[in-house]
């Protein structure tokens, strides 16, 4: 196969990695080659080096994060390594090889004071160390390499990893009542949607470089988005909504973090979904595999 039709993707074991391996199969014209951890330390030069003189990708897709958002308080370098300095390889390396990249950002770039959806281009004001670490990995990954894509995505979940659709799922079913954040707004992304977006742009021949972001569509906080489980999956669990302050946790989380997602759809004609229809389809899937 040409090397104009070879995708290496990080991070391969993550919810998003797993979810474009599932949807690569509806792209085989593209040879993809999926890097787990173990297979490449996105922080280590040589090996990144070693990966792209081997494989010679036209589309690097960075999905490998470091996510513990609390944990990242206290383990700030390691944080840093592989939000920011690994970031910045990927990219030098990708420039270097010819081969276009895509890295996934988050909405932890913002402070969440915001009363309506951040465009693109609003004031980044990260809250914890999480946040400073992935606007750095951005900032790195556009001075390393301008002709970079960075996507910003929030609250993702799937049927793969860790994540809060599946905890919920199982803590409905194990307790008789929860107590869920009812004033942090945001808008849920199913990480299969954002698979197919991220391919949609790699298949649609045009790329324009920079900053775009991506959810579903509609805004609710993590109580509403609780309740929606709940219903889908005929729990009985009582919720009981909290404010922030009943559940401090050691990094400060947006109040608001929707974002407007205006120009990834309008680039790159990419439709945009319901998050509780797609919500509906996740846990589908999720009983379907359970």
């Amino acid at each position: 196969m040409s090397k104009d039709k070879r995708i290496l993707v990080t991070g391969a074991n993550g919810q998003l990695g797993q979810e474009i391996q599932r949807v690569s199969v509806a792209y085989p014209k593209y040879e993809f080659e999926f890097l787990t951890r173990e297979m490449l330390s996105i922080d280590n030069d040589a090996q990144i080096r070693d990966k792209f003189k081997k494989f010679q990708p036209a589309f690097c897709i960075n999905c490998a994060a470091y996510t513990a958002v609390d944990k990242a308080e206290t383990d700030k370098d390691a944080a840093h390594n592989i939000n920011a300095n690994a970031v910045s390889l990927l990219a030098i390396a990708c420039k270097q090889h010819g081969a276009r990249f895509i890295h996934v950002s988050t909405d932890y770039v913002f402070d969440g004071n915001a009363t309506q959806p951040y465009k693109v281009n609003a004031q980044v004001n990260p809250q914890g160390v999480y946040g400073v670490t992935k606007l750095e990995g951005e900032k790195l990954a556009l001075s390393s390499n301008p002709e970079s894509i960075i996507i910003r995505t929030s609250w993702v979940y799937s049927e793969f990893g860790k994540n809060f659709v599946k905890t919920m799922m199982r803590l409905m079913k194990e307790k008789e009542s929860l107590n869920v954040v009812n004033d942090q707004s945001g808008s849920p992304t199913y990480a299969f949607d954002l698979a197919e977006a991220i391919l949609e742009i790699i298949s649609s021949g045009k790329w324009k470089a920079g900053i775009y972001q991506y959810s579903n569509t509609g805004i609710i906080t993590w109580y509403e988005f609780a309740v929606a489980i709940r219903e889908l999956i005929n729990a009985n669990c009582t919720l009981n909504p909290i404010p922030t302050s009943g559940y401090p946790t050691p990094a400060r989380r947006p109040a608001y973090s929707a974002m407007d997602t205006s120009l990834i759809s309008g680039t790159y004609d990419i439709k945009l979904k319901p998050w509780k229809e797609r919500l509906s389809a996740c846990i589908d899937r999720i009983n379907a595999t359970a």
